[in-house]
């Protein structure tokens, strides 16, 4: 059995054939997709966060109103850039989330990808330390995090404090109870993937890696799951982690989806070269239900994992998505994945 949820860039452009063509759109349509996909049986409303760019990028006003306006669905972000973020500020933002939601929240964080302008988290008043790299930087800002979603205080009261305070050190609040255990590292890479086991995070891993080892693009995937699983092993978690894979599903059921996707059944996997370095790309998967459901059985990340994630097209509108998730559903029932 697999939890399937759907992932939006929540790309906005005000051009007339884009359904999103402000960011009030994407907003207000991201919150209709989750109570879509909620109805229709869909397991997770998730959504990546880009900064300086016309797409999703204040991720907790968000998941708060899809928390408030859903009672089942796992909500959650794939990913947030780490390189962006106050740690303590974040643990409370998250925590209020996870309180509005019943702790539904799924937080897919990581070191970030490719951005929209030069060293954009200067911006935002985060500077690396000496002999330290932006990763370094975002790793370091993810520790300070982990450490603080713990619930452990840490701070001195004041002598003199305007409300009463509790005994012993203080802890950032509010604080949600579980949610360390539910935040997730996207690994772009075999290593990253060890890494994210040691530390006791879930692994989220897209169609994108960072890599290149002569492989299909999911036998690649799968071996970057099993590390994961090993490094989690060895570093002696005692609970059970979770894994997910993303990826681009269009079952091919009418004149419309022929139209829009019919081309993409010659996709192929690709590798090209991002941030000066090679990368491997995940294919499409675009076919006729049967066809489709033949394809995905084959796809060894996808068994590998536990959380299948669907990348929608947002700018087609809340209806045709909600489509495509309720397609994808029918074949995963087929699969007996449902």
């Amino acid at each position: 059995m697999k939890r399937i949820g759907f992932l939006s860039f929540g790309h906005w452009t005000p051009h007339p054939q884009s359904a999103t063509q402000s960011a009030s759109d994407v907003l207000l349509q991201s919150i209709d997709l989750a109570v879509a996909a909620e109805e229709l049986g869909a397991d997770g409303a998730y959504y990546r966060i880009h900064h300086f760019a016309r797409q999703l990028a204040s991720p907790f006003p968000l998941l708060a109103a899809v928390g408030a306006r859903t009672s089942r669905i796992e909500i959650g972000t794939g990913v947030i850039d780490m390189r962006y973020e106050n740690p303590l500020y974040m643990v409370e933002d998250a925590g209020a989330a996870d309180l509005i939601s019943g702790g539904r929240l799924q937080l897919g964080i990581s070191r970030g990808s490719p951005e929209q302008v030069v060293e954009g988290y200067r911006h935002f008043g985060h500077d690396p330390r000496d002999e330290e790299s932006d990763a370094d930087m975002a790793r370091r800002h993810t520790d300070r995090f982990l450490t603080a979603l713990e619930g452990e205080g840490f701070a001195q009261p004041s002598p003199r404090p305007m409300f009463p305070n509790p005994p012993g050190l203080l802890r950032l609040e509010p604080h949600s109870e579980g949610l360390r255990d539910r935040i997730w590292w996207g690994a772009g890479s075999r290593a990253t993937a060890e890494w994210a086991g040691t530390q006791g995070m879930n692994l989220m891993s897209s169609t994108l890696l960072t890599e290149d080892a002569g492989l299909p693009f999911h036998q690649l995937q799968a071996q970057q799951i099993q590390l994961f699983h090993d490094a989690w092993a060895a570093a002696g978690h005692t609970r059970e982690p979770r894994t997910s894979v993303s990826r681009s599903i269009f079952p091919l059921r009418t004149a419309q989806d022929h139209a829009y996707f019919g081309l993409e059944r010659r996709s192929a996997d690709q590798v090209g070269i991002i941030d000066g370095g090679r990368a491997t790309f995940g294919k499409t998967y675009a076919a006729e239900p049967e066809e489709l459901a033949r394809q995905l059985a084959q796809d060894e990340a996808i068994a590998a994992a536990d959380t299948l994630l669907l990348t929608v097209p947002n700018q087609l509108g809340v209806d045709y998505c909600a489509h495509v998730i309720e397609g994808v559903l029918e074949v995963a029932g087929e699969l007996g994945w449902r």
